[in-house]
């Protein structure tokens, strides 16, 4: 792992520290640089700058507290939340997200998500696939499928960056994984000063332009894989190497004190402390994300908080709920002032819904069956609500959408056909990026 130390600044929490980048862990002794570098071209893929941010909402957010409010259900499924009007007439969402509520017109909710699993795994809102019954190496995501297609828009910015932070449950951390792309397509995945680290031969910023050096680690490391396939074509990305870590691009695209103090305001400070088995309130990964596709990445993946609330359902979305609120409607805001919004697509979501009955700890279980989903930007049709529920918000009762549909549309604001492009699994055989699902007409 190579460990490459920065300026102290200070973050979120007032501490200032040392600002550090983690480039991979194969857990090979070594330095993995192929997920930043070696990106494939395919003639009949667009090459502009389009992208995607991914927020998920690791644990199952509560759909009917959030965007499908019941007020005709018994009270002990309708909850204790109200739901506001919104910018566009006739939509209504949950009290306690007023700036959403004022942007309505630049928002798209899906309200009848189904074909969920029923677990806490990132995997199915990152890949739009089911865990079950994966080919050899597993079904990659979107970021990396998008990095071997693809490849970075410049060699000094990796295409596909994660900044889900560790968590106690180890799945909702997931920033996404190659599958059978392999290795060199896995996110970068920066990680903030306090993390165990080892610093190679000692290499700071200021020594990166001892070629030697650096080359001399390369070599060590190519020798400890080569028997793994996994460093073909190393020497082709030599240079690309070089210009990645000499760069200050990503390094300052990550370092928010670069950013105006009232821009940073609008998106908040959270709280970066994990309770329970995770959910970090990082509410700079909204602002990092944004700067991260400014600068060149086509992939950003987060987890925001934790949602999976068993008891005190109402009293964790009452603090949760406006943190969420002010991070996403700032970064959807700052999209469109940054004529941004065509291009970045952004997806909010988790891994299922909540249970209609509430039960006896005031708390909503699990609900594999309908939850929902919000998206942004991508140049799709805003404004409007897709699906509805039933009574009790237990079961989808019109347009019930798949994940697959979702991914399929932002395949296609991404500038792909997924009637066409293919990526080859580990026996040689093209698989298409979506099953069969098509780009949703309500949306492009």
């Amino acid at each position: 792992m190579l460990t490459i130390y920065g300026p102290r600044s200070r973050f979120c929490d007032g501490i200032s520290r040392r600002n550090f980048l983690k480039i991979g862990a194969l857990g090979l002794g070594g330095l993995t640089m192929p997920q930043l570098l070696q990106a494939e071209q395919q003639s009949d893929i667009r090459r502009s700058h389009k992208a995607v941010i991914m927020i998920f909402l690791p644990g199952g957010p509560s759909h009917q507290d959030m965007f499908d409010l019941k007020l005709d259900a018994p009270s002990e499924i309708r909850g204790e939340f109200k739901p506001i009007k919104t910018a566009v007439p006739g939509i209504q969402i949950c009290e306690h997200l007023p700036l959403l509520a004022g942007m309505m017109d630049k928002l798209a909710i899906i309200r009848s998500m189904v074909g969920a699993e029923d677990n806490h795994y990132a995997f199915q809102c990152l890949s739009g696939r089911h865990m079950r019954n994966q080919p050899k190496g597993g079904w990659p995501c979107l970021g990396s499928a998008l990095s071997k297609l693809q490849g970075p828009v410049q060699h000094s910015m990796p295409p596909f960056v994660g900044l889900s932070p560790k968590m106690g449950h180890t799945p909702w951390s997931d920033a996404g994984s190659p599958g059978f792309l392999g290795i060199g397509h896995a996110p970068f995945k920066p990680e903030g000063a306090g993390k165990s680290d080892m610093v190679l031969n000692g290499v700071t910023l200021d020594r990166l332009s001892d070629r030697k050096t650096l080359l001399a680690s390369f070599d060590k490391f190519r020798r400890d894989v080569d028997g793994s396939r996994l460093m073909e074509g190393l020497d082709s990305f030599n240079n690309q190497a070089f210009g990645l870590l000499t760069s200050s691009r990503l390094v300052e695209a990550l370092d928010v004190e670069r950013e105006d103090p009232k821009i940073r305001d609008r998106y908040g400070k959270g709280d970066p402390k994990n309770r329970d088995d995770g959910g970090p309130k990082l509410m700079e990964h909204f602002l990092i994300a944004r700067r991260l596709v400014e600068a060149g990445a086509r992939c950003v993946t987060l987890a925001f908080s934790r949602w999976d609330h068993h008891g005190d359902n109402f009293g964790a979305l009452r603090q949760d709920l406006p943190l969420l609120d002010q991070g996403l409607s700032a970064l959807v805001d700052d999209l469109h002032q940054r004529g941004l919004h065509k291009d970045v697509s952004v997806v909010v979501w988790g891994e299922f819904g909540r249970t209609p009955t509430i039960n006896k700890d005031g708390g909503r279980d699990h609900w594999p069956r309908v939850s929902c989903a919000l998206l942004a930007g991508g140049g799709m049709k805003t404004g409007q609500v897709i699906g509805s529920t039933d009574r009790l918000g237990g079961e989808a009762a019109d347009r019930p959408v798949q994940f697959g549909e979702v991914f399929a549309t932002l395949y296609h604001n991404l500038g792909i056909d997924v009637n066409k492009v293919t990526v080859t699994d580990l026996t040689g055989r093209p698989q298409f990026l979506v099953d069969g699902y098509q780009p949703m007409g309500e949306l492009v």
